[in-house]
Formats: C-alpha cells, sequence, structure tokens
C-alpha cells in the first residue's frame, strides 16, 4: 500500500511522522488512564469523583474539538497548533505523580483532554492535505493502527512498572513516551501547503468550495447533503455505543474473571491494530459507505452476542472481533468525512462529526446504565444492536446530496 512517488518528500515524512506521535502519545495516555481509578481509591477518592473527573474531561474535549475544527479552517499555519496540543497534553501527564488529592487530578484530565480536543481537527486535516484523495483511507487507517498499537503497548509497559516500582513510577514513566511524541511532532511534521483556492477563501470569506472544487460567492459555509445524512447515521449509531466498560461488566457476569479483564481489551486491541490499515486501504477501493456499514453489522451481530451471552468462548470470540468493527470504521469513517465536503471546510466538517459523536457516545453511557438497572442486561445489548443495523442503512442512503447552505 505505498503512496504515491510524485508527492513531495514532506508528504510521505507527514504521514510517518503523525503515525509515530500517535504512537507514542498513546502508549504515554494508556499507560496512565488504566491505573487512574486504582490511584484515585489510594487517594481516598471513589467512582462518584471518578465519574466527575471523566465526565468533565470528556466534555471538555467534546467542545474542544467543535472549536478547533472551525479554527482550523481559518488559519495558514495547523503545525503549531498540533504541536501545542501535544506538548500540553504530555507536559501534564507527569503531574500525576505528584498529586495529593482528586482535585488536582480533575484538573490534569481537564487540560489533557482540552489539548486533545485542539490538536485533532488540525491534524486530521494536515493528514488529508498530505495524501492523494484516492489514499484518504489508508493514511488514517496506517494512524490508527500506530495509535491503537500504542494503547496496547501503553497498559503492557504500566503492569511492569506496578509489579516491580508501584503507580507513581508508572506516571513518571508516561514522561519518555510523551517526550518522545513532541519531538516527533516538533520535528517530523512539516506544514502543508493550502491550495490556491483555500488561500483566496481566507482572504475573501464569502467565497466557499463546494465538492465540485468550483467557486461560488453568498455564503461562508456549505455542507452538502450527504454529509448530514452521514452525521445522522453516526448520531443513531453513537447513541448505543456506550463505554466499552460495559462490555467488560457483561463478561464478568457470565463468568469471565475480574483479573482477567485487561485480557479482554488486548485481544480487542490486537484485532484493531492489525486490521486498521488494511480497511482504510480497502476502503479506498469501494465505496467507504459500505466498508462503514459492515463495520456497524458487525459491530450489531457483537452486542447481540453479548446481549444473549451464551458461553465465556462466545464472549472472548465476541470481543476479537468488537476489533474488526472499530477498524472498518473509525479511520474510514474520517476519511468519508473528509471526502464529502468542499476542502475549504474540512475542518469544520470534522469539529461537527467529533462533537456529535463524543456527546452521543457520553448519552448512550447513561443510557444504558439505567436500561440495564430496569430491564437487565440483555435490553440494552439488544438495543444497541438494533440502532447499528438501522445506521448501517442510513449510511447506505447517504449518496451525492445537494450543498446545504448555511448563511453567516
Amino acid at each position: 500500500m505505498p503512496f504515491p512517488a510524485e508527492r513531495e518528500p514532506s508528504f510521505a515524512r507527514n504521514l510517518y511522522a503523525f503515525g509515530l506521535t500517535s504512537f507514542l502519545n498513546d502508549a504515554a495516555t494508556e499507560m496512565a488512564y488504566w491505573v487512574l481509578p486504582a490511584f484515585l481509591a489510594s487517594l481516598g477518592a471513589g467512582p462518584a469523583q471518578l465519574g466527575l473527573i471523566e465526565g468533565v474531561a470528556e466534555s471538555v474535549a467534546s467542545f474542544a474539538k467543535l472549536f478547533s475544527g472551525y479554527l482550523t479552517d481559518r488559519i495558514s499555519r495547523r503545525k503549531p497548533v498540533v504541536v501545542a496540543g501535544y506538548f500540553v497534553a504530555n507536559a501534564v501527564k507527569p503531574l500525576l505523580a505528584v498529586v495529593t488529592a482528586w482535585p488536582q487530578i480533575l484538573l490534569i484530565r481537564f487540560t489533557d483532554r482540552l489539548a486533545k480536543g485542539v490538536r485533532g481537527a488540525p491534524r486530521d486535516v494536515m493528514v488529508a492535505e498530505s495524501v492523494p484523495k484516492n489514499r484518504l483511507g489508508a493514511a488514517y487507517g496506517l494512524i490508527q493502527s500506530m495509535d491503537s498499537a500504542g494503547a496496547i503497548t501503553g497498559p503492557l509497559a504500566a503492569l511492569v512498572l506496578l509489579a516491580r516500582f508501584g503507580i507513581r513510577s508508572v506516571f513518571w514513566a508516561a514522561a519518555i513516551p510523551g517526550a518522545l511524541c513532541v519531538l516527533v511532532a516538533l520535528l517530523g511534521i512539516r506544514e502543508t501547503k493550502r491550495s490556491r483556492e483555500q488561500t483566496s477563501s481566507d482572504a475573501h470569506s464569502n467565497n466557499v468550495l463546494p465538492e465540485s472544487a468550483s467557486w461560488q460567492k453568498g455564503a461562508s459555509l456549505k455542507l452538502p447533503a450527504s454529509f448530514y445524512l452521514v452525521l445522522v447515521a453516526v448520531a443513531l449509531f453513537s447513541l448505543g455505543n456506550s463505554s466499552d466498560m460495559f462490555l467488560v461488566l457483561r463478561a464478568q457476569s457470565v463468568g469471565i474473571a475480574v483479573t482477567l479483564a485487561p485480557l479482554l481489551g488486548l485481544v480487542f486491541n490486537i484485532t484493531y491494530t492489525l486490521a486498521s490499515w488494511p480497511a482504510g486501504w480497502f476502503s479506498d477501493h469501494v465505496p467507504r459507505r459500505l466498508v462503514a456499514s459492515v463495520g456497524y453489522v458487525i459491530f450489531a451481530a457483537v452486542y447481540f452476542v453479548f446481549g444473549r451471552a451464551p458461553s465465556t468462548l462466545a464472549i472472548w470470540m465476541a470481543m476479537a472481533v468488537y476489533g474488526f468493527y472499530n477498524a472498518l470504521t473509525q479511520p474510514v469513517l474520517k476519511a468519508l468525512v473528509v471526502e464529502t465536503v468542499g476542502e475549504n471546510v474540512r475542518g469544520r466538517a470534522l469539529g461537527i462529526y467529533f462533537f456529535v459523536t463524543s456527546v452521543a457516545t457520553l448519552a448512550a453511557s447513561l443510557i444504558t446504565g439505567e436500561l440495564w438497572k430496569h430491564f437487565g442486561a440483555a435490553v440494552p445489548f439488544y438495543l444497541s444492536a438494533a440502532l447499528a443495523l438501522v445506521a448501517a442503512g442510513i449510511l447506505q442512503v447517504a449518496r451525492g446530496g445537494r450543498i446545504l447552505t448555511i448563511q453567516r
């Protein structure tokens, strides 16, 4: 799956630089994240404080993604925003090693998620500008593979450090991949050149670039109807895509020991890592909506199995298959959003997409918790499966579409 040789060297360099930063950053993040509940308990905090911390952190990340999307389309140099986002996030993680009270953790997580939200859209737009349109899926798939590889490496490193040196050593150690991540971002990433049309759009805010790449006047933001149909499908699906912690709870309820919970995550992440790049590449050769729809169908099958929970073996197999759902949707949907809209509104489209997904996913966990409480464990899983199937159908309807205009 090579990228064309006619592209400037900086473009190929960008792709692998972004992949390496994703690996290092996620390794640092996952090292700290999975030991956080135990660390909070050691400070006298409990589930209520953990819920508050994660709720605030993810909420600020959602709004930061929306803001950064609009910012991305207005600035000419995006690298400083991306590098600053990686720097701030990785500068605060080691501070967890010296905190003495849970409100300090809240502040650190707030800062970490804010930085993540701000850098997301500029990074993904730079990736889109670094590769030909027909290689978007492979590009996002490669970065996602590196990201999930970091999600495997980080917790394994944390387990070793916990056994030898204790919890606080994990936070100090997270500074190593974090510092390397910032260094790679600073030295490896090259600023992408915006097209002449995009530059003209910045100078004349009344000009826009529709999907056909022809310019029209009289509007500052134009998004195609197909983008909104994709957004509806993703939002509906996300309302059933609750936290993976519910999968762990369901696995435990059918007999899988608590001590094996990290292995469930490992099985899922291995599949996710191995399949992301091939899935992205495949989406460059067949309709991306079809690939993402297959991912949603796989999700529905996995959640149906978790709802039935016929045996522990079925749960293990379903968790492995679950990685294919992520590989077929996460990088592919980003590529779909980018290619669905005009070049000058990619940041806004990604920001809206990330925001809607985050808010709906937060709501999904609340819905799942209430349904589980009042109707039993199986019902929320069956509902999630049904929503995924409906979303898959909507994705197949989301073709073409007229340009919708939003006047300011």
